[in-house]
């Protein structure tokens, strides 16, 4: 797949303003920022008009990057993440080096390590995890075509990559929380 280069660098130059994006993911079409970005995570939120005590996903391009974000991973995690082929979100205990308000009530963070080549790319571009979540506003049904996504919300944000779905999943990605002390549980599948 040949990636649009400008298209990328247009969209990581909005992030590292601080700004908000709609893009497609390796699931459905997302709503995301600088995951280091306390302001634009609070933007996030408003466009979403989301109750912040509702947590967000993070986007790592790699496990390198993973490790940079969460304290300690457990072995089941590595387990069922060199195992896994679809996309998964796993909740993490002990998340460092976020945005405080990307980080659940609980002290947890959802990540999920894309293969998205799109995704990965801005992500390695910007140098720093994503946000996403799913470019609606709250309530609303997840855009599995760009035509889902509301004009209000287009309008709201900073920047629009108006680009196809790779992987047409068609929903969003299983949810699993592996905790530190051994216990999982899939929330979402």
């Amino acid at each position: 797949m040949e990636l649009p280069l400008e298209d990328i660098n247009n969209a990581v130059s909005a992030l590292k303003k601080g700004g908000t994006l709609i893009y497609p993911t390796d699931t459905i079409y997302g709503l995301g920022c600088d995951a280091y970005n306390y302001e634009a995570v609070e933007k996030i939120y408003a466009l979403k008009e989301r109750d912040k005590s509702k947590s967000l996903i993070v986007l790592v391009d790699s496990f390198n990057m993973l490790e940079s974000i969460i304290d300690d991973i457990p072995d089941m995690a590595w387990e069922v993440l060199k195992v896994n082929k679809k996309p998964l979100t796993i909740i993490y205990d002990k998340p460092k080096n976020v945005a405080e308000n990307v980080v659940a009530g609980d002290g947890s963070l959802a990540v999920r390590v894309t293969n998205d080549p799109l995704c990965r790319s801005m992500i390695r571009k910007l140098k720093r995890p994503l946000v996403s979540t799913s470019a609606n506003l709250s309530g609303d049904s997840s855009p599995i075509e760009f035509s889902d996504i509301s004009q209000e919300l287009i309008d709201r944000v900073d920047h629009v990559l108006n680009l196809p779905l790779v992987h047409k999943t068609i929903k969003a990605s299983t949810i699993m929380k592996i905790s530190n002390n051994g216990v999982f549980k899939i929330i979402r599948k």
